[in-house]
């Protein structure tokens, strides 16, 4: 068995680990290609990307390359697949069946690579027991409890309005739910103990606005 990666704890920001998932797309390019070696230098040119900044994250997490050799390709994606927990699948319910929750639950992203999308929940009766396209059925929001232990459930998608956010985001820790990413534009008040991150599209645009305003226009 391959030696798992000694991680730093201390030093993996969220910055990091979104450096990581990038790292992790770059090796899957080279191993399909056939190339069984990269040095940081040749990742950073061929990817666009920081090869002294590469060093540094892979440092967090032990040493992987060999002096005038470089990294094995798919040992490196073995052990950073590792250290970002998506070797193994991690089952998702996406609270929220309209036209946002049904295009996050058929997005190719959330349903390969260690995650699958396996149930969504609606508070319309008319939607409840009916299914995606590709067959995710949807429940009734009364059923969470029961379907986070019946399908290992460890994460929670939000893509409700912004008003029942919070209801439904204390229902999904209630449940027993510890990583949730929130669609919902409005600020959540979370709990210890459960990661959520919010992904705000306006947002983004907000900020690149900005950049338009300030130095691009």
């Amino acid at each position: 068995m391959a030696r798992r990666p000694r991680i730093d704890r201390d030093a993996v920001s969220e910055l990091t680990t979104a450096r990581l998932s990038v790292y992790v797309r770059c090796l899957a390019q080279l191993e399909a290609e056939g190339q069984k070696t990269v040095s940081s230098h040749e990742l950073a040119l061929r990817f666009h990307l920081n090869s002294a900044q590469i060093r540094k994250d892979l440092a967090c997490f032990g040493e992987f390359g060999t002096r005038g050799v470089g990294y094995d390709v798919s040992r490196l994606r073995e052990q950073l697949t590792y250290a970002l927990g998506t070797d193994r699948t991690r089952n998702i319910l996406i609270a929220g069946a309209g036209n946002l929750g049904l295009a996050l639950a058929e997005h190719n992203g959330f349903n390969r690579d260690g995650f699958r999308v396996v149930a969504l929940t609606d508070s319309d009766p008319a939607k409840v027991g009916g299914t995606t396209r590709s067959g995710i059925p949807i429940h009734r929001p009364e059923s969470l409890r029961e379907l986070v232990v019946d399908h290992t459930i460890e994460l929670a998608i939000i893509a409700v309005d912004p008003a029942n956010a919070q209801h439904v985001y204390d229902a999904l820790a209630d449940a027993g739910i510890r990583a949730i990413l929130n669609f919902a534009p409005v600020q959540l008040e979370t709990r210890s103990g459960v990661a959520t991150r919010n992904v705000d599209l306006r947002m983004k645009l907000e900020w690149l606005s900005y950049h338009l305003r300030n130095g691009l226009e």
